[in-house]
């Protein structure tokens, strides 16, 4: 791989593309096929049962397909983000691209379609046959104005929502954005001049969506590259620019911007100059939302005008308007009310939903997700985050009841309150749990220091680090060493360039070092010469020093040897001033949400204090996540049913928790399908005290929590993000030797986010 920056990401992207298997996307049974019983259900002859079931009633056709839950993205290439017209085949890493989008944000399974057809009747014509096979459509990257014509023909004949969300996913986030901005500006919709730059579908969408908020036509001013739109022009004009023609002799942005209260731009890089912002009203609303380059930078908008209210369409500056915000949750709302389009009331509430959700207190899960961030409504802070876990909540329920109260639902929802219920439970059941830890890693500029720092997963991790976080890694290991496996791995990280390196073998800090941990372990018959020799060959020992010194905020260490032999060296160095491990804590990632298992590793058969406080400490690092934890103590025995063994245990470690009050749920002791199976728990032990299935499994014995671990790993799919070693203040974990990059990264992440209260 080549060691030009561009060309290495380049080739990380098509990497990522490529491995383990080509694409983004694959498909899954849902339903179990083990046997012919299986297999007679699942094909002939029963499942000629629900298709006659169909046959009666189209409507069934959500009960017993996945129709009710898919959406087809469509595209045939022809505007493909800042690519232009790449056709359809080059069009699909994209079109994955955001049926992955679908998925993770709002649990909508998709299948993307590229259709090699430019014609756009004949494009609206294939789209419409489609309509048995799915739930909604979305239309992705079709040129303007074929995208107007497409969207149109299909909405008039299918009986599905289609939505454009070039055009309406961007008109709706600019409307809450818009929204809010007025908001703080103390002005009104009806009473403001906008001026806009850019004739394409998404500028024509948010200039028709403003005036469904209530701008009047007059005060719009369109612009494009040939200048104002004005009545009678005829150079490149369109139906839909036609509509925003002034009766004016003014030809230029330059004279229509006079007195502007806001501008909208969808255009191009440095349209808006400094001097056009002077001569707008004062508090002007700056939307400059071309990418990568706006049409002006803010820092340019604040030079002459501090008081301005600005949003791009980048995540580097405050206010990003990102349709992800609005599409998947829209179309959320309108699969679980069977809605038969998405009509300009379940528009107007997304708006009000995403508008009223930055108007409201922060929540704690995206408040730790943007940490250092301003997360509290004003100039700075018109919209949510992507990653505010309320999102699919307040915006999908918001979109259902709109569709009912409109009159275009199928299968309306009886309580949305209970609705709005379930999709919160539903948040962060996929890898996206981790996000709000590495949106608050970004922005901690913590050093992480990495034991292991030849080994390529640490280096492919490093660069990785560098890449999505504000941390520092710094690498123990030889420099040589460590550049040529940078050069061979192809990554473009160099040592002492973008990273620090510890060098055991001759390091200027070694005499510092090896003084510290002799006056750490002088007393437990640890010799200068004994300091020296672990200096010299102990990695761990070294990140463990460092991070004692304070120049390194965590250490990073275990991807081979043995656990206790790297706690070993941790706990001499870092267990002082109240800190000792706890026991180890897993976070399994599965398909139907994240799972927590401890202990793992720290001890062999936890004593019931021991046991109580793994379940103290799990609590805490479980809120880490933005979730509730509960704890259930698993044994083979069950609610007292065995007098001995580890279930003896486990009911002293639950009478040591219940001698104080708890600001967590836990019971025991139980089975692990007890645990994860409310029904089953209950026919057990009526009226306990967990609801729902436990979050955390603690065991008696590291075997029981090893072995569950490494099953839901291997079987069951699981991502895992751990062990997390409780009890150390953040200040050192120890991973597995079959961790992965990706898995170091993660823990990374964990490592780099500051915590005050977590043990």
């Amino acid at each position: 791989m080549s060691s030009d920056p561009k060309e290495a990401l380049r080739q990380a992207a098509l990497f990522y593309h490529e491995h383990p298997k080509p694409g983004k996307l694959e498909i899954r049974a849902t339903k179990p096929l083990a046997n012919g019983r299986d297999l007679a259900r699942a094909y002939s002859p029963g499942v000629a049962e629900a298709s006659l079931e169909i046959k009666s009633d189209p409507a069934n056709a959500a009960r017993y397909t996945a129709r009710g839950n898919l959406v087809g993205v469509v595209s045939n290439g022809s505007a493909v983000l800042g690519l232009g017209n790449i056709g359809a085949l080059a069009s699909k890493p994209v079109m994955e691209g955001k049926a992955v989008l679908f998925k993770n944000f709002a649990g909508i399974d998709c299948f993307d379609i590229e259709v090699n057809e430019p014609d756009p009747e004949k494009l609206a014509d294939i789209v419409c046959a489609m309509e048995p096979t799915f739930g909604a459509i979305n239309l992705e990257d079709i040129k303007a104005p074929d995208c107007f014509i497409v969207e149109k023909l299909c909405r008039e004949r299918m009986n599905i929502p289609v939505f454009h969300d070039d055009q309406h996913g961007t008109a709706i986030v600019v409307g809450a954005a818009a929204t809010n901005a007025l908001h703080v500006a103390d002005k009104r919709f009806e009473d403001i001049k906008i001026v806009s730059t850019g004739g394409g579908a998404a500028g024509i969408a948010c200039l028709n969506m403003l005036l469904k908020l209530g701008v009047r036509r007059e005060n719009v001013w369109l612009c494009d590259i040939h200048g104002v739109v004005y009545e009678g022009r005829e150079e490149d004009m369109t139906s839909q620019k036609a509509a925003y023609a002034q009766n004016t002799d003014l030809r230029t942005l330059d004279q229509v911007i006079e007195g502007a209260d806001m501008f909208l731009g969808l255009s191009g890089p440095g349209v808006l100059k400094p001097e056009h912002v002077e001569r707008m009203t004062k508090r002007p609303i700056v939307f400059a939302l071309a990418n990568p380059t706006p049409e002006i930078l803010p820092d340019e908008v604040k030079s002459v005008a501090p008081d301005a209210i600005i949003a791009t369409g980048r995540s580097d500056f405050p206010n990003q308007v990102n349709n992800v915000l609005c599409f998947p949750f829209i179309f959320r709302g309108a699969l679980d009310v069977g809605a038969t389009e998405i009509n300009d009331e379940m528009q107007l509430a997304c708006i009000e939903g995403i508008a009223a959700l930055a108007r409201a207190t922060t929540s704690a899960e995206a408040a730790a997700a943007y940490r250092g961030e301003q997360m509290s409504f004003g100039a700075e802070y018109l919209i949510p985050k992507p990653f505010d876990p309320r999102l699919v909540g307040v915006v999908s329920s918001a979109v259902a009841r709109a569709a009912m109260e409109s009159g275009v639902a199928t299968r309306p929802i009886a309580d949305l309150d209970e609705y709005r219920a379930c999709l919160n439970q539903t948040v962060f059941k996929s890898a996206l749990l981790m996000r709000p830890v590495f949106e608050a890693a970004r922005t901690a500029s913590r050093k992480i220091v990495f034991a292991e720092g030849e080994d390529e997963r640490v280096l492919r991790a490093a660069q990785a680090i560098l890449e999505e976080t504000t941390e520092t890694p710094v690498l123990i290991g030889r420099p040589d060493v460590i550049a040529a496996r940078c050069e061979r791995a192809g990554l473009t990280i160099r040592p002492g360039q973008e990273f620090d390196i510890v060098n055991p073998e001759n390091d200027p800090r070694y005499r510092d070092y090896w003084q510290s941990y002799h006056a750490l372990m002088a007393r437990q018959g640890v010799t200068p010469d004994i300091a020296r020799a672990i200096m010299r060959t102990n990695s761990t020992a070294i990140g463990a020093v460092m991070v004692h010194r304070g120049e390194a905020d965590s250490v990073i260490c275990g991807t081979f040897g043995e656990y206790r032999w790297h706690l070993n060296y941790v706990t001499q160095v870092l267990a002082h001033g109240g800190l000792r491990p706890h026991g180890a804590l897993s976070m399994m990632i599965l398909e139907d949400g994240p799972l927590f298992i401890a202990d793992t590793h720290v001890y062999s058969q936890p004593t019931p204090g021991q046991l109580a406080e793994i379940a103290i400490g799990a609590a805490r690092h479980v809120r880490r996540f933005g979730l509730e934890p509960k704890i259930a103590f698993c044994s083979q025995s069950q609610f007292g049913n065995q007098a001995e063994g580890s279930g003896k245990r486990l009911r002293e470690a639950m009478a040591l928790l219940d001698a104080n009050p708890r600001d967590f749920a836990y019971e025991g002791e139980m089975n692990v399908d007890a645990a994860l199976d409310s029904e089953l728990r209950e026919r057990l032990l009526p009226g306990g005290r967990l609801d729902g299935a436990a979050n955390v499994l603690i065991f008696g014995h590291a075997d029981a929590a090893s072995a569950t671990r490494n099953i839901l790993k291997m079987r069951a799919g699981g991502l895992e993000v751990g062990p997390i070693l409780m009890g150390m203040g953040n200040r050192a974990h120890i991973v597995s030797p079959s961790i992965t990059p990706r898995g170091l990264l993660n823990m990374a992440a964990v490592a780099g986010t500051p915590v005050e209260h977590y043990g």
